[in-house]
């Protein structure tokens, strides 16, 4: 669930308006936050596919556990490929051919149908794992009719799509860097262990870990408090960013910026 609530954080804070807590380095309208928090959300739970009772491994039934476990095999296992540079730069690359993916009608014109099918994917991940729906066929439903909706009556708006699934991505690898278990590495698949001299060195062995992973644990292990506080408050700015966002939608501007 905090994987999630990071991904649509990070999007609000890059893409938002609100004053103080966000950084509008690529700011969008309503429509654009809102949805885009929604792929960002989703996109946050990539890197897990590597893991076969991740959520996205239970979107599907038999297709979802099968893909997992192909990723977990080809990734060399949970936390491994999937959670490395080379995994992010797969996804990245993998959106913007998804945006290549277009249809073109007479009626709409040329339609994105790619990046559409992607973020109903992604809004249905995101959605079951922050538990606003219960079952998995309603949030695929949720997912579709967002992306329907975009790409038939918004086509413009996905030109954030590859950016709102690379920066998910990224989000979730650094939550996972923020914990005891750490991340392969920038070199993976070479992962490099510290010398046996290095290893008793008070700090250094939290950080560089004897099978050589890196992290830098402020949130402590997976689940704990202080994980599970910083999610509470991850989540209380999402849903922040959310109500301005939703209030800029009806015309409502609460705050004026410049």
């Amino acid at each position: 669930m905090t994987h999630a609530t990071s991904g649509a954080a990070a999007w609000i804070a890059i893409t938002g308006t609100l004053p103080y807590l966000t950084i509008g380095a690529y700011p969008l309208d309503p429509v654009g936050v809102l949805a885009g928090a929604a792929v960002c959300a989703g996109a946050a739970l990539l890197p897990d596919a590597d893991h076969h009772s991740a959520t996205i491994a239970q979107s599907v039934p038999l297709l979802g556990r099968a893909s997992a476990e192909v990723v977990e095999t080809l990734s060399g296992g949970h936390r491994h490929g999937a959670h490395s540079l080379v995994g992010a730069a797969l996804v990245a690359l993998g959106a913007w051919a998804l945006t290549l993916l277009t249809l073109t009608t007479a009626q709409f014109g040329t339609l994105a149908v790619g990046a559409g099918i992607g973020t109903a994917a992604l809004t249905c991940f995101g959605l079951k794992a922050r538990g606003f729906v219960r079952t998995w066929w309603l949030a695929w439903m949720l997912g579709a009719l967002l992306g329907a909706f975009i790409v038939v009556f918004a086509p413009e708006q996905l030109a954030w799509f590859p950016l709102a699934v690379t920066l998910g991505f990224a989000a979730h690898l650094a939550g996972d860097f923020l914990t005891t278990g750490g991340l392969p590495g920038l070199l993976w698949p070479w992962v490099p262990r510290p010398p046996e001299a290095l290893r008793p060195v008070p700090v250094l062995n939290r950080m560089w870990l004897p099978n050589g992973y890196v992290a830098l644990p402020l949130l402590g292990d997976t689940g704990s408090l202080r994980e599970t506080l910083f999610g509470a408050a991850l989540g209380l700015y999402c849903y922040a960013g959310f109500a301005n966002e939703g209030l800029r939608l009806i015309g409502i501007q609460l705050f004026a910026l410049g």
